[in-house]
């Protein structure tokens, strides 16, 4: 979702005018746009303020902005540690951030604007007509949903991005149908749980699996992906529409977090290590060739060794095709952050964090190897870091593919590639033949609704 937002405020800035740069030192303006999901983003975010006061005294005229979840959070301590920064704004005023700027130049002070949840709520502080710099011309995010109802002691989300707000079911279609004819064949739908989109809008049930059913049907769009659906929420109306919608991709990004029903109950995630099985089961079983992937904490406050062997075990149990992993990080104002008695020691976390990776990679290479010799259908994302005579790409499964390609197809193409070995976090192939050709000319803004 930052990734998001980020590309709305280089589409706003190249609106009025600016054109992008890699290199700070040459920038007319700077925007750090943050996270604070974990502790490492603070002290990124404040070590870049730093290195940007020199080169602000060496060039008054540049601007800096810092917007997103830890502006939202920490407010008026952005600039309190940071004076020199000039406009500060939070998750729900993304739209804003061209006019703080405007405001601090002429105004020659800085400015901070961050929005309330109530002021959230108005439908104008939704980002969903803002022009978009995408980074890849073939695919695109799309938002459905922002803020969370959930209570998960250790997460910041809702009370940085509010309560959940849903886009009109109307609004996302038009925006996918535009997208659709500038090209874009892949979309990727965001929101904090995305399976209960549209709740606050009916009143009566969510209308996810309508929503991919609605946009898995506009032509031109051959991939539709979602992120991230809560395990709680996973409805046998989505898993069918999953089966059933051909552009609909067959992969599933379900969080489990931990295995424990002890820390599961201490996180309130709201399932049983049994219950997330059976959903799990549920969906590959209707679902023909799904692909799981997941997230998992480490050392959530209060977890003890029996604890963690039982997430071992299901970890073991569910076979993912691959998972983020966390050290769990205490975020100031969650429930599990004042549990600071039941830290769990960092050395024992970070044993049990190899141990599990272990776990991981292991079903990661056995789903992995189970590919070997098969056809795939990749999208091409272009030349691979190691090789300029090497495409790389991603399955319907959302695998990275690397394969031998001279020349390397245009990047947006669809390509059927043989696979011919298994990484644990990768496959290797060899080119069969080129299907589509991308269907997008140019890089260009987008505005989105």
């Amino acid at each position: 979702m930052n990734e998001h937002d980020s590309e709305r405020l280089a589409g706003m800035l190249e609106a009025e005018g600016m054109e992008p740069t890699d290199d700070a030192s040459a920038a007319d303006v700077v925007v750090l746009n943050t996270c604070c999901i974990r502790e490492n983003a603070d002290n990124k975010l404040y070590g870049h303020l730093g290195h940007l006061k020199a080169l602000k005294e060496s060039r008054p005229g540049l601007q800096i902005a810092v917007g997103g979840c830890l502006a939202q959070k920490d407010r008026g301590l952005v600039q309190e540690r940071a004076p020199h920064v000039d406009a500060v704004f939070g998750t729900h005023n993304v739209g804003s951030a061209t006019d703080l700027l405007a405001r601090a130049a002429s105004g020659g002070t800085p400015v901070m604007e961050i929005l309330d949840e109530a002021r959230a709520a108005d439908a104008a502080a939704f980002p969903s007509a803002l022009p978009v710099r995408r980074e890849l011309p073939w695919s695109s995010w799309v938002t459905i949903q922002i803020g969370c109802d959930n209570t998960c002691a250790f997460c910041i989300v809702p009370s940085v991005r509010g309560r959940e707000i849903s886009r009109p079911f109307d609004d996302l279609v038009a925006e996918v149908e535009g997208l659709a004819l500038q090209g874009v064949v892949e979309v990727t739908l965001l929101g904090q749980n995305v399976n209960s989109y549209g709740r606050d809008l009916t009143r009566r049930r969510p209308l996810f699996a309508e929503l991919l059913r609605r946009i898995g049907g506009i032509e031109g769009i051959r991939r539709v992906r979602y992120t991230s659906p809560h395990p709680k929420d996973l409805r046998p109306e989505t898993i069918e529409a999953m089966a059933e919608v051909p552009s609909v991709c067959e992969h599933l990004h379900l969080p489990l977090q931990a295995g424990s029903d002890r820390v599961l109950a201490a996180m309130h995630r709201g399932y049983t290590p049994e219950r997330y099985l059976q959903r799990l089961a549920a969906a590959r079983e209707a679902v023909d060739d799904l692909a799981v992937t997941t997230d998992l904490i480490v050392g959530f406050p209060g977890e003890t060794e029996a604890d963690f062997d039982a997430t071992l075990a299901v970890v073991a149990e569910a076979a993912f095709d691959s998972a983020y992993t966390f050290l769990f990080s205490p975020r100031p104002g969650t429930e599990a952050a004042a549990l600071s008695d039941r830290f769990v020691d960092h050395d024992v976390a970070a044993e049990r964090f190899e141990r599990l990776r272990v776990v991981v990679e292991r079903s990661a290479l056995a789903r992995h190897r189970a590919r070997v010799g098969r056809f795939e259908e990749v999208l091409v994302e272009g030349p691979s870091r190691k090789s300029p005579i090497e495409a790389t790409g991603r399955t319907r499964q959302n695998k990275l593919v690397h394969f031998p390609a001279a020349p390397v197809p245009p990047a947006g193409t669809f390509a059927t590639v043989r696979v011919t070995a298994a990484r644990a976090h990768y496959l290797r192939g060899e080119l069969v033949e080129v299907t589509a050709r991308p269907r997008h000319r140019t890089r260009i803004p987008v505005t989105a609704g």
